[in-house]
């Protein structure tokens, strides 16, 4: 019996095996591996906290290419929604916890449909701790002294934690009041209130951290430093569709003329009282053909220099989150920083931050009593702790883009190459893995279309061996 293995069971590497289920007519085994706590959900649709919602709203949530409104029809059949008017869910940004009950319910009608279709379900809580390749075999170690062999393997492995800022005392990072990993509740549990707590970073995840941190019942300040200070934009124009800017968009149009054109359309709509964000909207699109059609030093330049302000346009938050951050900055309860830490002591119960103040333009200090680091998912594999990626890349078995924020892949059949330049012929990634070449590779829309079309590309692939 054909055996595939998929690494990762969070949303990525569910909805494969969910497809995979659903298309196939032949028996086979799926071995889907992923640490029990996040299995069938992921990071983002596991949170600690219901006041975490999604970034996207309830219409354009399904988990199912060709049926938009899958997610929409089930939220409705919940008792809490069922009397709600449909189209103000469908324009609501609910819980994520509630999408992590909505994966959970697709995992469990595939389990009965794999079932009547004698697919075999293995799924095993571990970690996958190396990886090697065979012409014909994927051997996976795991953590559990296990060892496996699969016909055919898929990476969907997901975001990684935040790498550990570059700081004088690096031996800090050892303490127990600093947290690399923000998406756990230790972070935000057992907290004290005679210091305040520091949040480095200033993105989405600060956000979900420190509404986290209040329903703990934390009541002390928090402090929070990034390069760029906060500058996170809440969904202004829900529904607004904007056309002009595509209508003038030309292939293989270099990154000045893209700016220039992008500046241009954003003019236009502000003299109608109208902000940049449904402009960006209307390229989502065409974003991965203009990501892949840049050289590597357009793509460098654009992380330099565009990638914060594209950031601040492309990732909103719902409007009652961003009100409730504002205010806690009016109340005094939230300072934002714009600068960079220089160093971390602790002595005692009491956490000193020196930093360089880009508002001030000196350095300054402040005392913590914990730190949480939001810096954003690490992207370069060699700075990975113990990982088989890390290992993959040593052996050569995969390479990472010039930028090293993904794996080098065929984007067509998500075969990943390898360090001579050759696509494994059974060695898969998708997902955030590929962010290096498509840039747009994290959210739902890109998730369950990669999901689905390397689903049948597997499918394919069983019919042509079989005969």
């Amino acid at each position: 019996m054909k055996k595939i293995g998929i690494i990762g069971g969070g949303f990525t590497g569910t909805m494969t095996a969910v497809q995979l289920i659903y298309k196939s007519t032949e028996p086979f085994e799926i071995i889907l591996i992923n640490e029990r706590e996040t299995l069938n959900k992921g990071i983002a649709y596991n949170p600690y906290s219901n006041k975490h919602l999604l970034n996207v709203i309830a219409g354009k949530m399904s988990a199912y290419p060709d049926k938009p409104d899958h997610f929409l029809d089930w939220v409705m059949k919940k008792e809490i929604f069922i009397k709600k008017d449909k189209t103000l869910i469908a324009n609501s940004f609910l819980p994520r916890q509630v999408y992590g009950e909505y994966l959970f319910d697709i995992w469990e009608e595939a389990k009965e449909e794999a079932e009547s279709k004698q697919i075999k379900l293995t799924v095993i809580e571990s970690f996958v701790i190396d990886l090697d390749t065979s012409e014909d075999i994927i051997s996976l170690w795991l953590d559990n002294n296990q060892k496996l062999n699969v016909d055919e393997c898929v990476i969907a492995t997901g975001n990684h934690i935040p790498r550990n800022p570059r700081i004088k005392n690096m031996d800090f990072y050892n303490s127990p009041n600093y947290f690399q990993n923000p998406w756990k509740i230790e972070s935000v549990k057992d907290t004290k209130e005679n210091l305040p707590i520091l949040i480095v970073g200033n993105g989405l995840t600060m956000v979900d951290t420190v509404l986290g941190l209040l329903e703990q019942g934390f009541k002390g300040e928090i402090y929070s430093i990034s390069p760029n200070g906060f500058n996170i934009l809440p969904h202004r124009h829900n529904g607004l569709k904007y056309s002009k800017l595509v209508e003038e968009l030309q292939d293989n149009m270099n990154i000045y003329e893209l700016v220039k054109l992008i500046n241009k359309h954003i003019k236009t709509v502000r003299e109608y009282g109208v902000s940049a964000e449904p402009i960006i909207d209307s390229l989502r699109p065409q974003t991965q053909k203009i990501w892949k059609s840049f050289t590597d030093h357009e793509k460098e330049l654009f992380m330099s220099r565009l990638r914060h302000l594209w950031g601040v346009a492309r990732h909103r938050i719902p409007l009652h989150s961003h009100d409730k951050i504002q205010q806690l900055r009016i109340d005094g309860k939230l300072h934002i920083n714009s600068g960079k830490i220089i160093d971390i002591t602790e002595l005692n119960e009491s956490i000193t931050v020196q930093y360089f103040d880009k508002k001030e333009n000196g350095i300054k200090a402040i005392n913590v009593s914990r730190i949480i680091n939001c810096t954003g998912p690490e992207t370069d594999l060699a700075n990975l702790d113990k990982s088989f990626l890390k290992n993959c890349l040593l052996k050569g078995i995969l390479t990472q883009d010039k930028l090293k924020i993904g794996i080098k892949a065929d984007t067509e059949s998500f075969q990943i190459i390898n360090s001579d330049g050759k696509p494994h012929t059974n060695l898969y990634t998708i997902g955030s893995n590929l962010k290096g070449e498509l840039w747009e590779s994290t959210a739902v829309n890109e998730l369950r279309g990669q999901a689905e079309k390397l689903a049948k590309k597997l499918k394919a692939k069983m019919l042509i061996h079989k005969d």
